[in-house]
């Protein structure tokens, strides 16, 4: 005798013909529990064992599971249904609360194989085993697409490297107006006195009024050396001012191209962006310098972003892009970057037997292309 599970025996006996295995299991299975395939050898060795309805365990989040009354659904239930057809094989569902309940059943055998969207790690994988990846998930942006209010529109204008800019012509200002006022401070009815607090304020004025070409007059040099250093302003000034007026030209001009979506972590710092507590996104908020308003679901952050209380949602892509598939809002919009990826696979227990043929077939699905179309009928067509 064996023991084949923690209910059944079968006799090991070596049937030639299908009909003759089906009659060994009916003799021999006791309890009544004929839910075994036992393949035999030649030489009436066991080869190999796997039940003949699947006791496979779900749990896991929308889109990847979704409850609807009694049916579930979602991207990992339908690729397993698929997968289940092309085998023949007969399953039953037995669902649980989240992911680590379900792997502790897995673990404990008290189901075959679990369906749902499990991230591998090194710490799962010392408890069970998994099956080839069917999605690589990661953390997305989520943000509003819209034209940018007035302030977002002039703050370029108070930024740090426009203060520089602003700094810098006062400085070369100051040193033509204390130029000019060198060189002209000695001359007969000059208009620069030889008080430098006199003269060179009105020399940085000359200096202005020359630059802006309004040329009003009041101010002019008497000497050879004033009237040099005013051409060479002014030849200096005309391509300063030039430059001045097309820099905010093209301040302007791409500002108003621009969106407030917000598409990279660069972007996130100084932002207050809606994070779900204890999520990966939580601790990538805060390493990228955001402001931090947790939330207990997606769908509550969602509501803070369509109120601009935040500025973004972060959280796994898929769940992003599933929501978008709910709200249909044109102007969300989740980041093409990506981050912290992860792969999702079906796992089973460390002694199954299932892997060799569970993997042929899910590459096999993957290959025809139906497991793309599932992602895709849940999440859009946006490239994986």
């Amino acid at each position: 005798m064996a023991r084949l599970g923690r209910r059944t025996e079968v006799v090991v006996a070596t049937p030639t013909t299908r009909a003759q295995l089906d009659e060994t299991l009916r003799t021999h299975v006791i309890d009544g529990d004929a839910r075994l395939i036992v393949t035999v050898g030649g030489d009436g060795t066991l080869r190999e064992v796997v039940t003949a309805v699947f006791r496979v365990g779900v749990a896991g989040s929308e889109p990847f599971v979704v409850r609807r009354g009694k049916s579930l659904e979602g991207i990992c239930v339908e690729i397993w249904r698929e997968l289940a057809t092309q085998m023949g094989q007969r399953y039953e569902f037995q669902t649980y609360e989240n992911v680590p309940v379900a792997l502790d059943a897995l673990a404990s055998n008290q189901v075959d194989l679990l369906v749902g969207p499990v991230s591998v790690t090194a710490e799962r994988a010392r408890r069970v085993r998994f099956l080839q990846p069917y999605y690589q998930s990661s953390l997305s942006i989520l943000s509003r697409s819209e034209g940018l209010s007035m302030w977002e529109r002039v703050a370029p204008f108070f930024a740090t490297p426009f203060y520089y800019g602003i700094g810098v012509l006062l400085f070369v200002l100051s040193i033509v107006g204390a130029l000019v006022w060198l060189a002209e401070r000695r001359a007969p009815e000059t208009n620069f006195p030889r008080d430098p607090a006199r003269g060179i304020p009105n020399g940085i004025w000359f200096a202005i009024v020359t630059m802006s070409t309004v040329g009003y007059g009041d101010l002019t040099p008497k000497t050879r050396l004033g009237r040099g250093v005013t051409s060479l302003w002014i030849i200096i000034s005309v391509i300063t001012a030039s430059s001045l007026v097309a820099g905010i030209a093209s301040t302007l001009t791409l500002t108003g191209l621009r969106t407030s979506v917000v598409s990279t972590a660069e972007q996130l710092r100084g932002k207050t962006v809606a994070v779900v507590a204890n999520s990966p996104g939580e601790a990538f908020a805060r390493d990228n310098g955001a402001w931090l308003r947790e939330v207990n679901s997606l769908d509550q952050g969602y509501a803070l972003l369509t109120n601009r209380t935040v500025s973004a949602v972060i959280f796994d892509r898929p769940h992003l892009l599933y929501l978008l598939q709910q709200h249909r809002d044109s102007q969300l919009a989740v980041s093409t970057e990506e981050y912290q990826h992860q792969n999702y696979a079906f796992a089973v227990s460390l002694s199954s037997y299932l892997i060799p043929t569970l993997n042929v077939h899910l590459l096999q699905l993957q290959d025809i292309g139906r497991v793309d179309k599932i992602v895709a009928d849940w999440l859009g067509n946006e490239r994986r």
